[in-house]
């Protein structure tokens, strides 16, 4: 990016709330169903059809609330939003305009939230990006633009819908990028929201200007849509900064509008000139009152879970693992129980965190499975370190160990004793095998006692051999120091 040019970035997420039923009706949500086959009067806009609110959307929208720090008023309300599309039947969208059910809040970013080739170069570290509100809405329909024809499947239309809208606040593709990695990770980790942007049920609206360094006001805001991924948004606004920076540097003179991301030729095109608010023509839904959110505020705080950054930091408190071994695992909610529940079986949670982050995740990545499709018990990584540490296997062992519960999903005790992988650690056989190695190798015994170190590392890897990997490597390296010194 240029350094003679500042940079501001908002966001406008929406989210699908995780409820059984839609907005205002009683259709069923499901992801994927034949088309048009969850609609009713209600959702379909047809005459005489009056909404009912869905109460575990209000509550599921008070608990991202709480989770990202934002005010709830005593009241809210329910307004018309008034547009012309083909994917909205009523021709409004019942939204939440000047009384929406949060206000304010923030959202941390945090080091493991960035792009991996930015987590080097973080400008700001610790930075919050403040919220502005998040207001409940129905979604629209999902429309299908085929060769000759286009398609519309009214399945989607009346979910519930949460907006998310950020301050200005964010300043590169990089800060962008974590700002929705950690808000993802915020509601899944509340089961607020599957936050699936690949099954659009996180959909992001991008705002962002260019001006002088230096320049109080703002540059001209322009709005990107159809951004269908974290790192497609990222790719989006490094394309549109360069654009606008490039335009105006010529002297150029932007206008506001909206701009369409095509990912597949990496640039946006103009769709339209940005409406204002005014064009929505907002006024009070008739058929819905307004909503007192105490005892909703009250409901969404029972189970409460634990924030990202309130795992990492216990993580690192009663574990005893790195900064950054506690972020990798408390990103993914599923992720953080698994560690936990392995590490009750294992005397060193360290090596539970090294099996999991290094062995478990690229042999997952390997086989293209996620976790809840693991073949490994969590339990089961618990066992298996715990051998190690006793001594009853080697690290290498281990590794043996792992690949076979990888395929077969035994538990690592029975794969031992079938493969018959036990570790030597008989002081009286081990002291035998050195005895023969000693015996067998005086040139090496020589360089040992000349000062050669490396010399015992040699006589070690012959005990080992000798007992065909199964005797206790530290022991043997203890026993055979202590013969050659004497």
């Amino acid at each position: 990016m240029s350094t003679e040019y500042s940079v501001t970035i908002g966001l406008e997420v929406h989210a699908q709330l995780k409820t059984k039923s839609k907005m205002f009706c009683g259709c069923k949500v499901e992801y994927g169903a034949e088309p048009n086959t969850h609609t009713c009067p209600t959702c379909l806009g047809l005459p005489g059809a009056l909404p009912v609110m869905n109460g575990e959307a209000l509550r599921l929208t008070a608990r991202a609330g709480l989770m990202l720090g934002c005010d709830i008023p005593e009241v809210c309300k329910f307004d018309r939003k008034n547009y012309y599309y083909p994917d909205m039947p009523k021709n409004y969208q019942i939204s939440q305009y000047d009384q929406p059910l949060c206000l304010g809040g923030d959202v941390p970013l945090h080091e493991t939230a960035y792009p991996k080739d930015a987590q080097k170069t973080i400008a700001t570290p610790g930075k919050k990006i403040r919220l502005t509100r998040i207001h409940l809405e129905e979604d629209v329909a999902k429309s299908f633009h085929l060769e000759t024809a286009s398609g519309i499947d009214f399945n989607r239309a009346g979910t519930p819908l949460m907006e998310i809208v950020s301050e200005a606040d964010i300043a590169s593709p990089e800060e962008a990028f974590a700002y929705l990695t950690a808000l993802r990770q915020i509601l899944v980790y509340g089961e607020i929201s599957d936050a699936d942007m690949e099954k659009g049920q996180m959909r992001c609206d991008v705002n962002v200007s260019v001006r002088p360094v230096g320049q109080k006001e703002y540059g001209t805001k322009i709005e990107l849509k159809n951004l269908n991924s974290i790192s497609g948004v990222r790719r989006a606004l490094a394309f549109e900064i360069e654009r606008q920076t490039a335009f105006v540097k010529a002297g150029g003179k932007l206008d506001q509008e909206t701009r369409r991301w095509d990912d597949d030729r990496g640039e946006t095109t103009l769709m339209r000139i940005k409406e204002s608010a005014h064009d929505y023509r907002y006024f009070p839904d008739p058929d819905l009152l307004p909503v007192r959110t105490a005892k909703i505020v009250e409901s969404a705080k029972v189970g409460m879970p634990e924030l990202p950054q309130a795992k990492r930091d216990r993580f690192v408190a009663d574990y005893g693992i790195s900064e950054y071994d506690a972020a990798v695992l408390a990103d993914d909610a599923a992720l953080a129980d698994y560690f936990e529940a392995a590490s009750k079986g294992s005397p060193k949670p360290k090596s539970v965190a090294n099996w999991i982050i290094n062995d478990l995740l690229s042999a997952l990545s390997a086989a293209s499975l996620d976790l809840s499709k693991c073949p490994i018990q969590a339990a089961y990584i618990g066992e298996l370190t715990a051998l190690i540490e006793l001594g009853t296997i080697s690290g290498r062992q281990g590794k043996e160990v792992f690949a076979e519960m990888m395929v077969s999903g035994k538990q690592p005790a029975v794969i031992v004793e079938e493969k018959g992988l036990k570790q030597v650690s008989d002081t009286g056989a081990i002291e035998a095998l050195c005895d023969e190695v000693i015996a067998a190798n005086p040139a090496s015994v020589a360089d040992f006692k000349s000062g050669k170190e490396a010399a015992l590392n040699f006589l070690k890897g012959q005990v080992m051999k000798l007992s065909k990997g199964k005797a206790n490597p530290a022991l043997a390296g203890e026993i055979l120091a202590k013969k050659l010194q004497a």
